[in-house]
């Protein structure tokens, strides 16, 4: 389920077996349709947040329970660092959200929270299940999340793990569940290269992925 690099985010493993990995630019050992991220149910630092925050009208995104999106110690006691964590945060349950709602282009709430370039992008990725009536499943832990900003604040990366081997796909019709392969390494570390709209939201620009590459 990971996501894929830039230039592979389209494409689909040759075996029947659909990965978790969500999309983005990087290595392309991972399959387009690997999973993304996840909420588990780590909280985002209210107190660091609200200072570094902006003002906008951020959409509420609802997951149901069959999907369980954990985000494990997604703090920074640096407001500006926290408010790049929980804008990406938002934004891969996003595009979670749309796969689940069977919305390939993505909706209102990932296009709040992506550029011009990382909807395009995104979209992709989605359409990896979509095109294929799956729907997303299990458990999906983030964690090691790292953000580091640069140009005045007003760009970022956001580094993070996610853990796919509770994760899985669910054909629509069928109701088939399928996970990674046997000997899939379940680990796929994430690069996201985000900058901050005028209207102070920090966007995804790209997503980069490899899988193993977590410690």
């Amino acid at each position: 389920m990971a996501r894929h690099t830039v230039t592979t985010a389209a494409t689909f493993a040759a075996t029947a077996a659909l990965l978790l990995t969500a999309c983005g630019g990087g290595d392309d050992s991972s399959s387009p349709d690997d999973i993304k991220g996840a909420d588990r149910g780590s909280s985002s630092s209210p107190s660091a947040s609200a200072s570094a925050a902006s003002n906008a009208d951020r959409p509420k995104i609802t997951i149901p329970s069959s999907f369980q999106l954990t985000f494990e110690d997604w703090t920074s006691s640096d407001p500006n660092e926290q408010a790049v964590l929980n804008d990406g945060k938002e934004q891969l349950r996003a595009g979670y959200a749309a796969i689940i709602a069977n919305e390939p282009d993505g909706g209102d709430a990932l296009a709040f929270y992506d550029t011009e370039a990382g909807l395009s992008q995104d979209q992709k990725w989605i359409k990896s299940y979509t095109d294929k009536n799956l729907n997303v499943i299990g458990e999906l832990p983030v964690f090691d999340p790292k953000a580091t900003l640069f140009a005045k604040n007003t760009k970022a990366q956001l580094s993070y793990c996610t853990d796919e081997s509770k994760a899985a796909t669910r054909d629509r019709d069928t109701g088939k569940v399928e996970g990674n392969p046997a000997g899939t390494d379940p680990k796929v570390f994430y690069t996201v290269t985000m900058q901050k709209s005028a209207q102070g939201v920090w966007q995804t620009v790209s997503t980069a992925s490899k899988r193993g590459g977590c410690s």
